[in-house]
């Protein structure tokens, strides 16, 4: 058997391979609800035999949307069509995850195909909140800066998503602190200005994701898989760097996060980023290596020899698709047949087999 359809254990989870699918953005809600769509863009990818569905970064309040088309876990009421969502994936024998997310300074947007630009007020945009007020582009609103009261308010609104994610069934709950929204925000002295404790010395800097991360601990099971999402570098000088995650990482696993979902960039619009195949996958070697926690890797990786490398090698422990499941929903029941291993198909599939 390949390495990449070997089990994974987590916690008291079962991953039935080492193929995930990556949290992927649809915007495609109304008011945060999720839709078909989302139904038969997720159940697909199921279908398709990957062991872990993480649903698109869904926001904790309104507020963090990216854009009026985010999905939400916001209200009570969002929780009812997410349930349906997480008994189809898990009836393909796959496990629903979901990532949580602020947007922060980086929120009310247009959709992408409409430009992606940050929404005036009266083009249906809200006020944006950050560490510090400093705009992700110059022709941005500029954030407010969250005082303590509103920190302790966004700590809570990921608590509650987190009791509202078990309430709908998800299995693994992601944590975003990357791509240059809320978390990270406060993760990099490029944008956290702060001179209380939430900014200036690295210790500072990081009591966000920790209060986070103890916040959900107090609602998330504790036989269920945590995991969070980091971007281990801005590219950009001063700001936050491989060794800053490598040292952040070391201290989550502590606090009872058992992977790190390793990506990068996004902070800042000025970055050079070197892309290439399996461009961040030393990411998640270096800190797998250097702390010993589990490391997800994500970024160009398009085949399935390619991903066997990576495990063979030691460098992740799971390989999570993003563009290449969007074009081949079906990734994984093709790579069992290229890697030779017997992957087992959908019933209703099953004459169309790969030998």
């Amino acid at each position: 058997m390949s390495k990449l359809f070997s089990p994974l254990r987590i916690k008291d989870i079962q991953f039935k391979n080492r193929l995930v699918v990556s949290p992927m953005c649809q915007y495609s809600a109304l008011d945060g609800f999720a839709s078909d769509w989302h139904l038969v863009h997720l159940g697909s990818r199921a279908v398709g035999g990957a062991a872990l569905i993480i649903q698109e970064a869904t926001a904790v309040s309104p507020e963090g949307r990216i854009t009026p088309g985010d999905l939400g876990i916001y209200k009570g009421e969002h929780v009812e069509k997410l349930q349906s969502i997480t008994r189809f994936i898990r009836a393909q024998g796959a496990l629903p995850g979901i990532q949580l997310a602020h947007a922060g300074r980086k929120a009310g947007c247009a959709l992408p195909w409409n430009g992606g630009i940050q929404l005036k007020a009266n083009e249906g945009g809200w006020t944006t909140v950050s560490a510090s007020a400093i705009p992700f582009n110059p022709e941005d609103t500029t954030p407010l800066p969250l005082s303590i009261e509103g920190i302790q308010n966004v700590i809570a609104d990921f608590k509650t998503a987190a009791q509202r994610a078990l309430e709908a069934g998800y299995q693994v709950v992601e944590i975003h602190a990357a791509h240059g929204y809320l978390i990270h925000q406060f993760l990099s002295p490029l944008s956290n200005h702060r001179t209380d404790h939430y900014g200036g010395s690295f210790d500072n800097r990081i009591r966000l994701i920790l209060e986070v991360v103890e916040a959900i601990h107090t609602v998330w099971p504790p036989q269920l898989p945590l995991f969070v999402r980091i971007s281990a570098t801005d590219y950009a000088d001063n700001g936050w760097d491989v060794d800053e995650a490598v040292q952040l990482s070391s201290i989550l696993k502590t606090k009872g996060v058992d992977l790190i979902d390793c990506s990068s960039g996004g902070l800042v619009p000025y970055a050079k980023i070197p892309f290439g195949p399996g461009y961040q996958v030393p990411f998640a070697h270096r800190i797998k290596r250097d702390t010993g926690i589990l490391t997800g890797t994500v970024g160009l990786i398009t085949a399935p020899g390619q991903a066997e490398d990576i495990l063979q090698r030691g460098e992740a422990d799971l390989i999570l698709l993003g563009r290449e499941s969007l074009r081949e929903p079906y990734f994984a029941l093709k790579a069992a047949s290229v890697l030779g291993d017997d992957q087992e198909w959908p019933l209703p599939y099953l004459r169309a087999k790969l030998k």
